[in-house]
């Protein structure tokens, strides 16, 4: 996917760093290329964002020849006061339990897809 992704108008109930670090957990080897595109961000956007992450300890990366691999800290707290206890892991379990609903929903025809 090339070039800049097809803006958004209007609020959403997600931050762009909460995509970004979803997009990380779904794919710890992402490209930040893939990153942007699942999130409709531009590279350098994800590249601030995950500069954010890392520089308040949510994120860090090793290099692996030219790729990066990244690791998510679980156990640290999200920001806000009125999300007070609640952790990154709590937050990534919903946005992965979405993200796994919206891939059978999309499969199944906007149908639910009941578990077997």
């Amino acid at each position: 996917m090339d070039g800049v992704p097809e803006p958004h108008s209007g609020w959403t109930f997600l931050t762009n760093h909460a995509r970004v670090l979803a997009a990380i957990a779904d794919d710890h080897n992402a490209r930040i290329r893939d990153i942007a595109a699942h999130c409709r961000l531009t590279e350098r956007a994800v590249q601030k964002i995950i500069a954010d992450l890392e520089q308040d300890g949510y994120l860090s990366h090793t290099r692996e020849g030219r790729s990066n691999t990244y690791r998510i800290d679980p156990g640290k707290v999200l920001r806000h006061p009125a999300e007070a206890g609640l952790t990154v892991a709590s937050l990534m379990s919903l946005l992965v339990q979405d993200e796994a609903a919206r891939v059978t929903t999309s499969a199944t025809g906007g149908r639910p897809h009941a578990a077997t």
